[in-house]
């Protein structure tokens, strides 16, 4: 089977909702990341294929077909189609999986994954609200749907708060690893390891190339002061994700492309595995997942140099590991989404761009992300370091 190989990937700064990126247009902010990767790749940006973009909400500025706006936005010419697709959380990570399934194919070249949220000008869950709010139909989930699973809608919250429950995490051990988060990433910032995946944004107070969202203060007396997300839980907004604005994308391209555009890879695709399961308690699926993606890979978890999984919610990793017995040393070295933030349908591609680097950094060889989704679906990528 022809090979798909990764030839730069590049993010955003994660900016808090309402912070330094909430004056940017969502296509704008897509665009910045568009850019940054054909210059980093150095090639004709007329050999793009495709822009296949993530984007959970896609209503307002990010409605009326995204993907194509932030093409028009960016530097590549209009001949250059662009596509939005909707995987909840794994958005952008879904958009890696059919650009190296179009190029493995055989059918295109070159075509760029990336994603993109603004959490600040289109709130989460917003597009649910407006059709409600007009009085139109039942909302995503029909009387069929409710009656077999037994619930009015699914709840990601709940699902969170079921699998702390499920492994017995306390409220203080998810604290403890929310604030080993943020640990993380300001020891990540200080020592520069993300400024080269990092591509500036212009805004009206100038280039904004840091992470918003880490608290180098953080300590677990403010993380215990906060209240729960849920009546009785243990999951609060310290232990969860920042809602947070931000783009992230990589630049997948075929062996051909490698010599036609003299392009230099970064990675190789080892595998690309999506599940789904349980869609009540819905997070939990990155278990399975990570499971059938070694098996077809012909791989043990001991083969994998560094994981990253999405920190939605403390007891989601925390659960991962439990249930694989994976070296907690090697997950999300950098931090995860606790700190760093978690822009929805850029997160994705946000997370491979720091699994490459990091891989670069430390010199390892194979690395595996993977997310929990809603509708209690996950998608996993294991991809091999080649620079």
């Amino acid at each position: 089977m022809p090979e798909a190989y990764i030839v730069a990937a590049a993010r955003t700064a994660g900016g808090r909702r309402k912070g330094a990126l909430s004056g940017v247009h969502p296509a704008d902010l897509g665009a910045v990341v568009l850019n940054a990767l054909i210059a980093r790749a150095g090639m004709d940006p007329a050999g793009v294929d495709d822009v296949i973009l993530g984007c959970v909400t896609q209503a307002g500025e990010q409605g009326s077909a995204l993907g194509r706006n932030v093409v028009l936005a960016s530097n590549l010419p209009q001949s250059v189609p662009g596509v939005t697709i909707d995987r909840q959380c794994g958005s952008s990570q879904q958009a890696l999986h059919f650009a190296a399934q179009a190029v493995m194919s055989g059918t295109q070249d070159v075509v760029i994954a990336a994603g993109v949220e603004s959490m600040t000008r289109v709130p989460m869950g917003s597009n649910v609200a407006l059709h409600t709010a007009a009085g139109l139909g039942q909302g995503p989930w029909p009387e069929s749907v409710q009656s077999r699973f037994g619930v009015p809608a699914f709840n990601q919250f709940h699902g969170a708060q079921a699998i702390a429950d499920k492994y017995g995490f306390s409220r203080e051990a998810m604290d403890a690893y929310a604030l080993a988060s943020h640990e993380k990433a300001a020891a990540a910032i200080a020592a520069g390891h993300f400024d080269a995946e990092i591509v500036p944004v212009m805004t009206a107070e100038g280039p904004f190339a840091r992470d918003e969202g880490v608290r180098a203060d953080a300590s677990l007396d403010a993380l215990a002061g906060l209240k729960p997300l849920t009546e009785g839980g243990s999951l609060t907004a310290g232990n969860a994700s920042q809602m947070t604005d931000g783009a992230s994308g990589v630049l997948v391209a075929s062996e051909a492309a490698l010599k036609r555009y003299n392009l230099s890879p970064i990675a190789r695709i080892v595998n690309l595995t999506v599940t789904a399961g349980d869609p009540v308690i819905m997070l939990e699926e990155p278990i399975p997942a990570t499971r059938r993606a070694l098996q077809r890979a012909g791989m043990a978890l001991g083969d994998i140099d560094l994981f990253e999984v999405n920190e939605a919610f403390a007891s989601i990793p925390m659960a991962w590991l439990a249930a694989l017995g994976a070296d907690p040393a090697r997950l999300n070295v950098r931090g995860g989404a606790i700190a760093l933030g978690h822009p929805l349908g850029a997160s994705g591609t946000k997370l491979m761009t720091t699994l490459l680097h990091a891989l670069s950094a430390t010199g390892g060889r194979y690395g595996l992300q993977t997310m929990c989704e809603g509708g209690g679906v996950a998608n996993v990528t294991i991809v091999e370091r080649l620079v």
